[in-house]
């Protein structure tokens, strides 16, 4: 396995793309409403991140056209942005990467549709996959290893009565948009590579309410729970630093 380093230079250009990123997701997560077609949400992402100067990463993986993933409901990843329009009280997961002077960034984040003056159903289950991520960026120190990064995710998740995906998984990201380490939402504290000073990883809490199987949808792209339970998904871009977590990339 070979775990790209990357120089401060590096971090601090990802820094940059990663602010476009941020950006880019608060932009398309604030246009979430009853009505706006999973499409209009795709050309929000990609406009913003066009015109501040990035390019949709997503763009740069084989066969794949556009600048974000969307998923709904029990989608879980890689869901095509298509011409479905939001119902109040869907679920709706955006994922999208920046391309930023030769290096990636990648977040996601999943809210609830809720219509003016209307109370959300799935509090309790999205704040589950918000602890997580934020307990899992606590473990990104140097020394901890991958392992104690999977086993917070799982931790949280499954004590708030909730399942972690045992196929999809977080990644190391910078030249190319996958770089090993792979960062599983489970297993145990020392287990998996250690976590070295210029290390990024896309750390992705992703889990469902029901049981971890899926299958892919007629699309051939989209990856849903086979039960049809209610998925979520959570990932911000971090450095291993010899200080504190470097978020590169997070929802803001």
């Amino acid at each position: 396995m070979y775990i790209p380093i990357k120089t401060m230079q590096q971090i601090n250009i990802m820094q940059e793309g990663g602010k476009i990123s941020s950006e880019a997701l608060k932009t398309a997560v604030e246009a979430v409403k009853p009505g706006i077609s999973l499409k209009e949400l795709d050309s929000i992402s990609e406009d913003y991140i066009v015109t501040h100067g990035g390019k949709p990463s997503f763009k740069t993986v084989d066969d794949y056209r556009y600048a974000t993933c969307i998923n709904v409901n029990d989608g879980i990843v890689h869901g095509i942005p298509n011409s479905y329009r939001l119902k109040e009280g869907d679920l709706v997961s955006i994922d999208l990467g920046v391309l930023y002077k030769g290096l990636h960034t990648d977040v996601s984040w999943t809210v609830e549709v809720v219509a003016p003056g209307k109370t959300a159903k799935e509090e309790k289950f999205l704040d589950a996959g918000k602890k997580a991520l934020d307990s899992a960026i606590k473990n990104c120190v140097l020394g901890n290893r991958v392992g104690n990064i999977s086993n917070t995710i799982q931790t949280v998740i499954e004590k708030a009565g909730y399942t972690v995906s045992l196929d999809l998984v977080g990644h190391g990201v910078g030249a190319d948009l996958h770089e090993d380490p792979y960062v599983p939402g489970y297993g145990r504290k020392k287990d998996g590579p250690i976590l070295k000073e210029g290390m990024v990883l896309a750390i992705e809490v992703i889990y469902q309410k029901g049981k971890p199987k899926i299958k892919t949808d007629a699309d051939g792209w989209t990856l849903k729970t086979a039960d049809g339970s209610l998925s979520g998904l959570f990932e911000s871009t971090v450095a291993i630093t010899k200080d504190d977590p470097l978020i590169l990339a997070q929802y803001c």
